[in-house]
């Protein structure tokens, strides 16, 4: 599971002209599934993900989490985050999950964020999506739950 964490001061996703999500300050998620990921690389990303320590504290240090900030979160599902690039021009995606399976850990992704985070905006999977981000630094981490 590949993840693309932005922070921000704010973030909104729309599908035909219609806000289907939308955030303050907080963090933007694009979340990538692969066919092999489990119930652990989900959990070990959310629990990543809500400890980062990247929000200025008092004295302008990245010292603070999501939840010490009282933070949002926009999830957007992403399977191109899954792309393989090293043969031609034409990026590959054998390894992106079934949209069955793809679907259905994004929606646990969601719920799992939800028990930690009081706000938690999403997109609409499969949709086509025009996402705005304010990107706030700009802050942008890059997390893969093989590498954790």
């Amino acid at each position: 599971m590949k993840a693309v964490i932005q922070r921000v001061s704010e973030g909104s996703v729309s599908v035909d002209g219609q806000v289907k999500g939308e955030i303050g300050k907080g963090l933007v998620i694009l979340l990538g599934v692969a066919e092999d990921d489990e119930r652990k690389d989900l959990d070990l990303l959310v629990r990543k993900i809500i400890g980062l320590r990247i929000f200025d504290d008092e004295n302008g240090k990245t010292n603070l989490s999501l939840k010490d900030v009282d933070g949002e979160l926009l999830v957007i599902s992403q399977f191109t985050l899954l792309a393989d690039c090293r043969k031609g021009r034409r990026p590959s995606f054998f390894h992106a999950g079934s949209p069955a399976k793809a679907e259905a850990m994004y929606e646990d992704f969601i719920k799992a964020c939800r028990t930690e985070v009081r706000k938690v905006a999403h997109g609409v999977f499969g949709a086509v999506m025009k996402v705005s981000i304010q990107n706030e630094g700009p802050f942008t981490i890059v997390l893969d739950s093989r590498e954790l």
